[in-house]
């Protein structure tokens, strides 16, 4: 379920550790490769082996600090992509395992007793391929039984907390204009592909074909009647629904997406769902009002779902089921699903069984195995020199609103009281959850799971009508990313991303600013963003800004986004600067940020000359290389179509082109994303 205006940085970064010997519950070598101990990036935080010096950095910085790894890296074949951001997931996954297979050999409480009998379970594969699809009978022969709409309205909204899928999403978030109130919201839903465009653009051709074969390969395999005839039927179904669904870049405006109302509201306006049934069986209950997003398209998917015979929507539910249990279940349902992740992402490899396991449990026991995580893998001392930086990267956006030429005095004073309440929270949250409630099983992999989907959805739910507790994290701690909480005013740093090359305490202090400096400051720039400018100090959706501030604004965030159509980052495809704004935006303030901390951090002081390099070309060359990746053609394409960060090549020579002081640098006069200074973009 998508998060509106959960606006995270995808990046990555971890901290050292000792060797690792693999448990007894280990089932292949794998780890022997997957080291838990962070490598050195050079003698001082850059690895200048990856770098090639002959392409100028105005024809493509990112190339010219990541040319000569691009060059001789091979993508792992159970892997879509490669890269350091990839690097520090895998070697957070290996610290995870030996915190899990601990839990699994030894524990020592009742909650790491879980977490080992989860583990033990997912691993017992002998018993999962003995089940078969025994343990999904009972639940296909429950939907096989359904005869009339109203009963599967209400299964639908039973599938917010299990297996299966509906024709609108809910979630519980902060009321977009009483920010400490959570209320109930509403969104488009109903598509197994992507996004839209995978129904619609010829471009996602095979990938379409794909999935209707998938479809017709797990029905086929519960024994459905009529496999292919049906998979053409839920594929028409979702492609209808497809036809008038919001496009990727619309669902980014928060002021579109919040239109709050009653349920009997709801019922005249949107009459093709009985919503009194489908709330009740979710769990939610009778919301006195509720928060409808995309407003035409939840209308026009319901009329579809009244006319589409309740047949077709029993082998899509069907179809949903199998496919959310496959990974669950025994070789044959795992294999065909990843059939279709080959065709969607080129992945060429099921990733090591051990590995989807230790997934498992960071989605189902996060914060638990958390806890033990960052007691082991994250130091104290990360924490405070976390602190330390935000507090510098906050004083450095405060002196960039200060200065900005083109914003008022009234403007900026708003902008200062937002900065100034921006609550940070760095590492693991203040208050850990309680997991006493779930019920696992070592012999039941199956029903972990769908328990896992009931507690996480109540989890959820029982903040319906209560106060935001903004203490709460909505990443778990030893998650490679962050995040802003648009509606709380928040920003969250886990003990994941604080991890080399994107955080590292012995290196150069020009690339810690590069490279957490600029996720920091990506992270605070979001509370100023095309979206998050919309958003007061309280978390509310409020117009603090005035008309001329505004406008001005507008006109430069419209010139950076024709910067972005323009970049075509796979052949025949370019990049939706509309939908990457946000990021393209954060990333932009956030280096200028990040530099501004580092000059700060001088203290007056010339900067050193290290192997040559200034202080401002180490920050530089540091931000290019903590967006180092390779990602296979499949799963970029993917990306551009739905996900509103932008190619990682993009995330180097987007902002970098428009800095004034990136030119000065590296003495750039020319190339091919040379800009003139009067056509570079000064929005923070």
């Amino acid at each position: 379920m998508r998060t509106i205006l959960l606006a995270a940085v995808c990046a990555a970064a971890v901290a050292c550790a000792p060797a690792f010997t693999p448990g007894a519950l280990a089932q292949d070598g794998a780890l022997a490769q997957e080291s838990i101990t962070a490598p050195k990036y050079g003698t001082w935080g850059v690895d200048l082996s990856g770098r090639d010096p002959s392409v100028p950095p105005g024809d493509n910085f990112f190339k010219t600090e990541n040319g000569a790894w691009l060059a001789k890296t091979v993508i792992p074949a159970d892997q879509a992509d490669a890269g350091v951001g990839y690097d520090v997931f895998n070697r957070s996954t290996a610290q995870l395992r030996t915190v899990i297979e601990q839990a699994a050999e030894h524990p020592t409480n009742e909650i790491e007793a879980k977490v080992g009998s989860l583990y033990k379970a997912f691993m017992d594969e002998p018993r999962v391929e003995a089940l078969d699809d025994k343990p999904l009978r009972p639940e296909l022969a429950r939907i096989a039984a359904i005869r009339t709409k109203t009963a599967f309205t209400r299964r639908m909204g039973q599938a917010n907390g299990d297996f299966g899928t509906s024709i609108v999403g809910l979630s519980v978030q902060p009321d977009a204009k009483r920010p400490d109130l959570n209320v109930l919201w509403i969104e488009q839903a109903g598509l197994g592909l992507p996004d839209r465009d995978y129904y619609l653009s010829k471009s996602f051709a095979p990938q379409k074909a794909a999935y209707v074969a998938y479809i017709a390969r797990a029905l086929k395999m519960v024994g459905y009647p009529d496999p292919a005839g049906n998979a053409k039927r839920v594929l028409d179904f979702e492609t209808r629904i497809a036809e008038v669904s919001w496009a990727a870049a619309d669902r980014r405006d928060l002021e579109k997406l919040y239109n709050p109302m009653s349920v009997a509201k709801l019922q005249a306006f949107a009459p093709g769902l009985d919503w009194a049934a489908y709330f009740a069986a979710s769990g939610t209950g009778r919301p006195q009002t509720v928060v409808l997003g995309e407003t035409t398209a939840v209308q026009k998917i319901t009329r579809i779902y009244a006319e589409t015979p309740l047949e077709v929507l029993k082998a899509w539910q069907t179809f949903h089921v199998v496919d959310g249990a496959s990974p669950f279940l025994s070789k044959r349902f795992v294999d065909s699903r990843f059939e279709l992740t080959k065709a969607l992402t080129g992945q060429e490899q099921q990733r090591p069984r051990w590995k989807r396991g230790v997934g498992l449990i960071d989605g189902s026991l996060g914060e638990a195995v958390g806890r033990v995580y960052v007691s082991k893998y994250f130091p104290a001392d990360s924490k405070a020199k976390m602190q330390d930086l935000v507090a510098n990267l906050k004083a450095a956006m405060a002196g960039r609103i200060e200065r900005a030429t083109w914003m008022s005095a009234q403007t900026k004073a708003e902008a200062l009281k937002k900065l100034a309440k921006m609550d940070v929270q760095v590492g693991y949250p203040d208050k850990w959850r309680d997991y006493s409630g779930l019920k696992i099983d070592p012999t039941d992999l199956f029903g972990d799971v769908r328990r896992s989907q009931a507690f996480e959805w109540a989890y959820s739910v029982e903040d319906l009508g209560k106060a935001v507790d903004h203490k709460k994290w909505g990443m778990t701690p030893q998650t490679v990313n962050a995040y802003n909480g648009g509606l709380e005013n928040k920003i969250v740093f886990p003990a994941g991303i604080l991890q080399a090359p994107y955080f590292d305490p012995s290196v150069d202090p020009a690339v810690n600013y590069g490279a957490i400096g600029a996720i920091i400051g990506h992270e605070i720039t979001h509370g100023f963003d095309d979206q998050g400018r919309k958003i007061d100090e309280t978390g509310a959706l409020r117009d603090w800004w005035t008309a001329e501030d505004a406008k001005r604004f507008e006109a430069q965030a419209k010139t950076f986004g024709e910067q972005y159509d323009a970049y075509e980052a796979v052949p025949g495809m370019h990049i939706n600067g509309k939908l990457t704004m946000g990021e393209n935006i954060a990333d932009l303030g956030g280096l200028l940020m990040a530099l501004d901390a580092y000059h700060a951090s001088l203290k007056g002081q010339p900067a050193p000359v290290i192997d040559g390099f200034t202080g401002d070309q180490r920050l530089f060359m540091a931000f290019a290389q903590a967006w180092r990746e390779k990602v296979r053609d499949d799963a970029l394409k993917s990306q551009m179509a739905s996900d509103p960060h932008s190619p990682p090549e993009f995330r180097v020579v987007g902002p970098t082109r428009n800095i004034d002081a990136w030119y000065d640098a590296f003495g750039v006069k020319s190339g091919k994303y040379y800009l003139p200074p009067e056509q570079r973009v000064r929005i923070w």
